[in-house]
C-alpha cells in the first residue's frame, strides 16, 4: 500500500470560485431519478489516477461494481495536485460535477472550508441518516473514533463529506530527510547531528566525488515540490513548522498555551530561511527541487549510469528512487535524524491524523439508489477484509496468507496478511490510496514485514524503524488541532479566500528567500508587514475563535 506522500515547500493555489451561483440550493431539491444500465446503478464518479490504473477495468472497480450493484462512470484526473484540484474546482463551478468525487488527500481532497461551503450551498448531500441506515461499519467507526468523528461532522450537525482514515505511525512524523549512507562510510564521514554538519557533509558530496566515477555529477540534496518535506525538515533546527496535511500546503498555525500563532513571521523562522537560502546559495539544494515533477526526481535516483543523489526529503524513499533496484542502490538510504540547530532547538513536524482533508462526498445529482449503493460499498470497504482487498488487490494477487514463520510488524501481535511483492503484483489490480478509509493500526501492524528492513516488502519496517528517531522530537503543545477545528459557518468564505490568499503570499515569499530572488536581510520586514495586508491578523483571529469552541 502506498504511504501518503509529504507536502510541498510551495504550492500554487488557484483561486478559482467554488460554485457558480446556478449551483446554489441544491439540499431543497429532491434527489434526481436513478439512471440504471441493467440491474447496476449508474454512478459518475471524479477521481485521480496514476498512469497504470485504469479505473473502468480495474480489478477492484470490477468487484464492486458487481457486489452492490453499480455501473461506474469515471472521469479521472492525474496525481498531480495542482491540476487535479483545478479541474475539480472548475467542474463544481460549471455545474458540470458528478453525483460521486471520491479523492485521495495528497492529490486533490476538499478542505474543511471547502466541504462547508459545498453543505451550506447544496452541493453535498448529508450523509449522516444514511450511514446510520445503511453504513453499520461507518457508524461503528464514527462512534468509536472521537476525532474520526470530529472531523466528520459540520458544526450544523451535518456530515457533508468522510475524510480518509489511516494509522500511520512513519506518516505522522512526515519531515524526514534519507541520505545515501554508503556516500557517508566512503567518505568517512558521520550522520550529521547538526544544521552546520550537514553542510559539511553535503559540500563533501558535491566536491569529493562519492560515486567514484570521476565527474562532478552527484546532486547534494534533492526533491520535487509535492513531495517534499525540504522546508520542514530543515526548519526543524531552528523552529516548529507545522506540517500542513492539506495537498501539499504548508499550515500555517501553531499554537502558544491556548493562543493561536503563526510561526512564520517570528525571528526563528526568518534564521531558518537565512540557513536553507545558504545551502542554495552554495549549490547544496538542486534548484529543480521547486520545479521538477516526481517523474524527474525519479529519473534522477533511478539514473543507470551513476548513482547521482546524495540526500532526498520525502516521507520515503520509494519517491525518489525504485525500491529492489538491481544495484542495490535503494538499499543505501537512511534517515537523518532531526538536526540541531545553533540555539539548540531540533523539532519535527507532526500529521495525526494523517490526513485532514475530505475525499468522499456524494452530490446532489446523485440519486436516492445511487447514494445507498454508494454508501452501502463505502461501508465495506470500512471492514478489516475491505481494506485489504479494496488497497492490496484480491487475495493470491496483492496479498497472501502468512506462513510459518512470518512476523508482523508488531511482533507482539499475530500476523494476519502478507502484502506481495508490488513487481509480482499486475497494475490496476487494486485502488490503493483512493480505498484508505478505516486502515487501523490494529490492521496495519498485523501485516507480516521481513526482520530484514531492506527487503523490498519489508519497507513498513524500515520506515516504522526510522521513524523512532523522529517521535522524541515533536513538541506536541505547539500543534493546532487541524482536523478537529470548524470554522463558524458564518466566517467560512472569509476563511476560504484569506487561507487561500496567505497560503500563496507565504509559499511565493519562502520561495523567494530561499532561491535568493528576495534578499532577506533588506526585505524580511516588509514582507512580515506584508502578511498583515493579506489578512493574517483576521485569519488568526477566526482560528482563535474556531479554537476557543472547540475547546
Amino acid at each position: 500500500m502506498k504511504p501518503v506522500s509529504a507536502f510541498k515547500i510551495v504550492a500554487a493555489v488557484s483561486a478559482v470560485a467554488l460554485v457558480a451561483a446556478g449551483c446554489s440550493g441544491g439540499d431543497k431539491e429532491a434527489a434526481p431519478a436513478a439512471k440504471m444500465d441493467g440491474d447496476k446503478v449508474v454512478i459518475s464518479v471524479l477521481s485521480p489516477a496514476d498512469s497504470d490504473t485504469k479505473l473502468d477495468t480495474n480489478a477492484i472497480t470490477t468487484m464492486l461494481s458487481d457486489k452492490y450493484k453499480i455501473k461506474f462512470q469515471f472521469q479521472t484526473t492525474n496525481m498531480d495536485g495542482g491540476p487535479a484540484k483545478e479541474k475539480r474546482q472548475i467542474a463544481i463551478s460549471s455545474g458540470d460535477y458528478p453525483d460521486l468525487f471520491m479523492l485521495i488527500p495528497w492529490v486533490d481532497a476538499f478542505t474543511k472550508t471547502e466541504v462547508q461551503k459545498l453543505g451550506q450551498q447544496g452541493v453535498a448531500v448529508p450523509l449522516e441518516d444514511l450511514i446510520k441506515e445503511h453504513a453499520p461499519n461507518i457508524q461503528k467507526a464514527l462512534d468509536s473514533n472521537s476525532v474520526l468523528k470530529a472531523m466528520s461532522t459540520a458544526p450544523d450537525g451535518h456530515i457533508y463529506a468522510l475524510p480518509q482514515w489511516s494509522d500511520c505511525y512513519h506518516c505522522s512524523y512526515p519531515n524526514k530527510l534519507w541520505m545515501n549512507s554508503d556516500w557517508l562510510k566512503k567518505l568517512n564521514l558521520q550522520m550529521p547531528k547538526t544544521t552546520e554538519d550537514l553542510r559539511t557533509v553535503l559540500k563533501a558530496f558535491k566536491t569529493q566525488d562519492p560515486n567514484g566515477n570521476g565527474k562532478a555529477d552527484e546532486i547534494p540534496m534533492t526533491t520535487d515540490p509535492r513531495d517534499s518535506t525540504l522546508l520542514g525538515y530543515l526548519m526543524g533546527g531552528f523552529a516548529y513548522a507545522p506540517y500542513g496535511a492539506q495537498n501539499g500546503v504548508p499550515s500555517l498555525l501553531a499554537l502558544n498555551g491556548n493562543q493561536v500563532v503563526t510561526p512564520v513571521d517570528k525571528p526563528e523562522w526568518r534564521e531558518g530561511l537565512k540557513y536553507i537560502n545558504s545551502l542554495y546559495k552554495d549549490g547544496l539544494i538542486d534548484p529543480a527541487s521547486f520545479t521538477q515533477n516526481t517523474e524527474a526526481l525519479q529519473t534522477l535516483g533511478n539514473n543507470p549510469s551513476a548513482v547521482q543523489v546524495g540526500s532526498v526529503p520525502v516521507l520515503w524513499p520509494g519517491i525518489f528512487v525504485q525500491l529492489g533496484s538491481k544495484d542495490g542502490r535503494d538499499k543505501q538510504y537512511d534517515a537523518v535524524p532531526p538536526l540541531t540547530g545553533p540555539q539548540g532547538k531540533s523539532y519535527t513536524g507532526y500529521n495525526n491524523p494523517t490526513s485532514v482533508g475530505y475525499t468522499f462526498m456524494l452530490t446532489n445529482k446523485s440519486s436516492k439508489e445511487a447514494r445507498v449503493a454508494a454508501l452501502k460499498m463505502l461501508d465495506y470497504i470500512y471492514t478489516d477484509e475491505g481494506q485489504i482487498i479494496v488497497n492490496a488487490g484480491p487475495e493470491g494477487v496483492g496479498w497472501e496468507k502468512p506462513k510459518a514463520g512470518d512476523v508482523a510488524l508488531d511482533e507482539s501481535t499475530q500476523a494476519t496478511w502478507k502484502p506481495r511483492l508490488s513487481a509480482d503484483v499486475p497494475k490496476n489490480s487494486s485502488w490503493n490510496s483512493l480505498g484508505q478509509y478505516n486502515f487501523t493500526l490494529a490492521l496495519r501492524n498485523a501485516q507480516a514485514v521481513p526482520k530484514d528492513i531492506y527487503a523490498e516488502t519489508g519497507l513498513e519496517r524500515r520506515l516504522f524503524e526510522a521513524t523512532k528517531q523522529y517521535e522524541p522530537h515533536v513538541d506536541k503543545a505547539q500543534v493546532f488541532p487541524e482536523a478537529e477545528v470548524w470554522a463558524d459557518p458564518a466566517t467560512v468564505s472569509e476563511l476560504s479566500t484569506l487561507k487561500t490568499n496567505l497560503d500563496s503570499y507565504v509559499s511565493q515569499g519562502q520561495l523567494a528567500f530561499i532561491t535568493g530572488t528576495k534578499n532577506i536581510d533588506t526585505e524580511w520586514d516588509a514582507w512580515v508587514q506584508g502578511l498583515d495586508g493579506i489578512g493574517m491578523k483576521r485569519y488568526l483571529e477566526l482560528n482563535q475563535q474556531a479554537y476557543d469552541k472547540k475547546k
